[in-house]
């Protein structure tokens, strides 16, 4: 029976990213149930594609990213696929009506990262983060509004405020890695070879624009998903203040991240602030 297929590929996609992602399982597994799946579905399709570009290293990437395009027109065509992540994935954008326009555009941002340059001007950089995190927010957002458009339209800017807030934190983050092993500098104007206090500000402050616009945003949301997304939101401006207070040197040198343990403390936080309808900003 394709149920039981079906069920083998929603547990593939929720394994990935328990097994990638700490602070999304968190915030998945605050949501209401009807919403686990979809989300697990959606992350799995964009992981699996974020890894063929920042993980394959030796292998023939394009060739392979071009090879998971053709399977994902493929799956949403056919409604199957016999990669369980795809099968998956297909499964939401059917019943949530997700845009081909939002995966097509998350595929090129993709892409992107499969040219070695080292300098992002302004126009790639904010094609990048469109295609690699606004998208994905208004994908999540789809499956959260359950058809309703209007106010899918109504909330659409602050899902994609923060999905770029959750991409310019993970761009600090991983600044190092990204600049060192994988050749890239997403952010434009700035040498990171003589990365200033003056150059990470003036991302910083961008970046707090973001997670403010965003913020009006959550409060509107359904209340099972906004439970969840607000549990991701504290992680990450939680992450985000903790690179705010780190000199430029050191973001440069180490991966600044909030430790499991605190993770939960944070969740739990959240929870008792979402309970008590007493949602904060920090």
């Amino acid at each position: 029976m394709k149920s039981i297929f079906d069920m083998v590929s929603a547990d593939c996609s929720k394994n990935t990213t328990r097994k990638y992602s700490t602070s999304f399982s968190l915030g998945i597994y605050a949501l209401d149930r009807i919403y686990h799946q979809p989300v697990y579905g959606i992350y799995g399709f964009v992981r699996f594609a974020d890894e063929i570009v920042d993980s394959f290293l030796g292998y023939d990437q394009a060739y392979l990213l071009e090879k998971f395009r053709k399977e994902t027109v493929e799956s949403i065509e056919s409604k199957i696929s016999l990669n369980p992540i795809l099968n998956s994935f297909q499964k939401v954008v059917h019943e949530y009506n997700i845009e081909w326009e939002l995966i097509d555009t998350f595929l090129k941002s993709m892409e992107m990262d499969l040219k070695k340059d080292t300098v992002y001007t302004a126009e790639k950089y904010q094609k990048y983060i469109l295609g690699s995190a606004e998208v994905v927010g208004l994908m999540c957002l789809r499956v959260f509004m359950k058809g309703d458009s209007e106010k899918y339209e109504q909330l659409k800017p602050g899902a994609m405020k923060l999905g770029a807030a959750f991409q310019k934190v993970n761009f600090l983050r991983d600044v190092k890695a990204d600049y060192e092993t994988l050749g890239r500098s997403y952010f434009p104007g700035v040498n990171l070879q003589q990365f200033s206090l003056s150059d990470k500000q003036e991302i910083e402050a961008e970046i707090e624009s973001d997670f403010n616009i965003a913020f009006d945003s959550i409060k509107a949301l359904p209340t099972g998903a906004r439970r969840g997304v607000y549990i991701a939101y504290i992680y990450y401006k939680k992450l985000f203040l903790k690179i705010k207070a780190t000199p430029a040197d050191r973001v440069m040198n180490e991966r600044i991240r909030i430790p499991n343990t605190r993770k939960f403390g944070l969740m739990f936080k959240s929870l008792m602030r979402h309970q008590f309808n007493a949602l904060k900003s920090y």
